[in-house]
């Protein structure tokens, strides 16, 4: 297979190619982006920089609460606007799982710009113009279902909208019309699985061969991606993730299941101790900091995204992508981890031992808090035939105390008493 990106033979070229994007870049946001420009005069950050070293060294992080601030100050849309407003044509919203939703405006170039790298997402999984795509899901104002569409539409797929259908019409759809890509999360790709089950529906007849997942950490759990591709005979499940904010940041390897590439020709990418803000070596982990390289209209210089990953210790891969690897692709949120007893536990390791089990058709988790500690409940659906439900709740515990040195109480409940989800599960609930 040929490069996933553009080649750099060596780290100083790749460097050379985002110092001159990045000079661009700034030379348009800091005479007109007021959000931008009062950030670096606040910071004493000349408009010149003279390297990328100067870059990460001088220029202040941005926060996401930074920027609702920002558009609680100056709404609807915020001060980060590079362009007068009548030059912007797309609007997309943050989903708001965590906080304020945040609205985003994009100029035809920048749409553009997220249009391309989209088109690496799809060259990494194989996906070429012979292919017919199937989006499963409604499309609403966040970003990545619109990018992902028209990047495909772009290049010469047939594209086929599942918008506004129940799952067992969207599962007709695919078997109907061919389609042999699939683009869902890794949970509605399960639940599509188990409504065809439930209507005798042999998906060993569709002719999906490849399913783009993101949303969620699943792509890259390999028990869950190995779930996902039992159910559906003859695919092979890629992951990929991205922002509204950011834009399509990544693409899952085939060479290397569970790794992802971050497209660094279009992103400055750090990986950063949360605490400290200093960069973690690799093979390290920590947060994620993205600076996009080609979205002028709606620029993030270092911005902080909270996704903790683990870089990999050598980021040249069998699959001829030089990008910076993550293991494990997003293992998980700084907002989502939960610590147990002094233990990090992240949701990515949770659902990894729930999925081996081969037992759990969907599960809940409860974090209650009482007097600072905080502990953790699990709720399990085991399939419909499964034979032993207690059984599977003790075999659980075991593995749980095994992986994390916790108690952490499994209880089982009745088949279909767990929600399902079509968009961003939502299985971890405070109490």
């Amino acid at each position: 297979m040929r490069l996933i990106t553009p080649s750099f033979p060596d780290r100083s070229t790749l460097e050379a190619h985002q110092l001159a994007k990045l000079r661009l870049l700034l030379a348009a946001v800091l005479p007109n982006n007021s959000f931008y420009s009062a950030k670096f005069r606040a910071a004493g950050v000349p408009p010149n920089l003279a390297s990328l070293d100067e870059f990460l060294e001088r220029v202040p992080f941005t926060l996401k609460q930074e920027l609702i601030c920002d558009q609680c100050e100056y709404p609807p849309y915020g001060s980060n606007l590079t362009f007068p407003l009548e030059r912007y044509t797309r609007f997309n919203q943050t989903s708001g799982t965590v906080g304020q939703p945040m609205r985003w405006l994009d100029t035809p170039e920048s749409w553009d710009w997220m249009l391309d790298n989209w088109a690496q997402v799809y060259r990494a999984a194989e996906v070429t113009a012979k292919d017919s795509v199937f989006f499963a899901f409604s499309f609403g104002p966040f970003l990545g279902f619109w990018t992902a569409f028209e990047s495909a539409t772009r290049m010469g797929c047939l594209c086929i909208p599942g918008g506004g259908m129940r799952s067992a019409a969207r599962l007709r759809a695919i078997l109907d019309t061919g389609a042999t890509v699939l683009c869902a999360t890794p949970t509605y790709s399960i639940r599509l699985a188990e409504v065809a089950a439930e209507e005798k529906i042999d998906l060993a007849a569709a002719k999906v061969r490849r399913i783009i997942v993101a949303g969620e950490p699943g792509g890259s759990i390999p028990a869950t991606r190995a779930y996902i591709e039992k159910l559906w005979p003859g695919a092979h499940v890629l992951d990929h993730h991205g922002m509204t904010e950011t834009g399509p940041v990544s693409f899952g390897c085939q060479k290397r299941p569970g790794v992802l590439h971050v497209i660094q020709s279009a992103y400055i990418a750090e990986v950063i101790d949360p605490d400290s803000g200093r960069a973690v070596p690799p093979g390290g982990t920590g947060e994620l900091v993205l600076t996009n390289l080609g979205r002028t209209g709606s620029p993030l210089l270092r911005y902080r995204t909270g996704d903790v990953v683990q870089r990999a210790e050598d980021s040249n891969c069998a699959c001829g992508a030089g990008d910076l690897a993550l293991l494990g692709g997003i293992l998980g949120r700084t907002d989502d981890m939960v610590v147990v007893r002094g233990v990090n536990v992240y949701p990515s390791a949770v659902e990894h031992i729930l999925r081996t089990s081969h037992g759990v058709a969907e599960y809940r988790v409860e974090i209650r808090t009482i007097h600072t500690l905080t502990e953790l409940n699990i709720q399990v659906e085991p399939f419909p035939d499964h034979p032993d439900a207690a059984g599977l709740a003790k075999q659980l515990e075991t593995a749980f105390s095994n992986a994390f040195g916790l108690r952490i109480p499994v209880s089982t409940v009745p088949s279909g008493k767990l929600p399902r989800f079509e968009m961003k599960a939502q299985r971890w609930v405070r109490l």
